[in-house]
């Protein structure tokens, strides 16, 4: 319970270039036309109000980075998925600030 506390609201910087370079996903939860208009080459987008039903499209096994519009709904994501036994996950905050971190 404490290294989950200590993960949750650690100030670490995480190195989301390197995580993305070891094969973590992308999981972008925006909603179809706003992931159409544009995203992360290579992400996968389960809109957030989809992502309870779609769980068992993702590996359980693998690294997740959640992103969206402003990091919102990609702390949602995250909370989503660490409750339902995700455990590398991180909220990557807004898809385009995090495609500069993993440039």
């Amino acid at each position: 319970m404490i290294q989950f506390l200590k993960k949750m609201f650690s100030n670490t910087k995480v190195d989301y270039k390197q995580i993305v370079k070891a094969g973590a996903i992308i999981l972008d939860v925006r909603t179809p036309a706003e992931f159409s208009g544009g995203h992360i080459p290579g992400s996968l987008n389960i809109p957030l109000q989809d992502l309870n039903k779609k769980l068992s499209k993702l590996d359980k096994n693998k690294t997740i980075i959640s992103c969206c519009a402003s990091g919102m709904r990609s702390a949602a994501a995250r909370k989503l998925l660490l409750e339902n036994g995700f455990v590398n996950v991180y909220n990557g905050g807004g898809w385009h600030s995090l495609s500069h971190k993993i440039k």
